[in-house]
């Protein structure tokens, strides 16, 4: 049996505290930027959010706290993919989170919107702006990552 470890495990525990700080950066952003953008959309286009009020949406409050929370853990999770991917991101701070962004929302968002639309009874503008959503929350997470990566050098 080998005492070596593996490249991943010496890799994630020396990145192991910057995933965190970057996970809590991005979370914070995602979840600021996110609420902002909600509340102007339900301004803005207050017929459309109407679907919402189905109470298919509503838990009662209960399990309120989990929307709330979902920006620290999607930060988390893209936090790891940043680690893994950004040496093959260019271009300005922007261009780098938009980048990283873009990618998220095709390849990880494009197949869970695609069989959502084919298993839930809801419109394709409905899905469609859940894949919007996501898709800026990725590239929010990956502008405050490229920025804090610009810190570090």
């Amino acid at each position: 049996m080998s005492t070596k470890s593996s490249m991943f495990e010496l890799d994630f525990n020396r990145i192991f505290s910057q995933i965190i700080k970057y996970a809590l950066f991005g979370g914070f952003a995602i979840f600021i930027l996110s609420i902002s953008f909600l509340y102007l959309s339900f301004q803005v286009f207050p017929n459309f959010f109407e679907t919402y009020l189905d109470p298919m949406y509503n838990a009662g409050g209960s399990r309120d706290i989990f929307f709330y929370i979902h920006p620290l853990i999607l930060a988390g999770g893209l936090s790891i993919l940043w680690f893994r991917f950004r040496k093959y991101l260019t271009g300005n701070i922007i261009i780098q989170g938009l980048e990283f962004g873009l990618i998220y929302g095709i390849v990880a968002l494009g197949p869970i919107i695609w069989v959502s639309y084919s298993a839930l009874a809801v419109s394709e503008l409905t899905v469609f702006s859940w894949w919007i959503y996501g898709t800026v929350q990725a590239c929010i997470a990956g502008v405050v990552f490229s920025w804090l990566e610009s810190k570090r050098k």
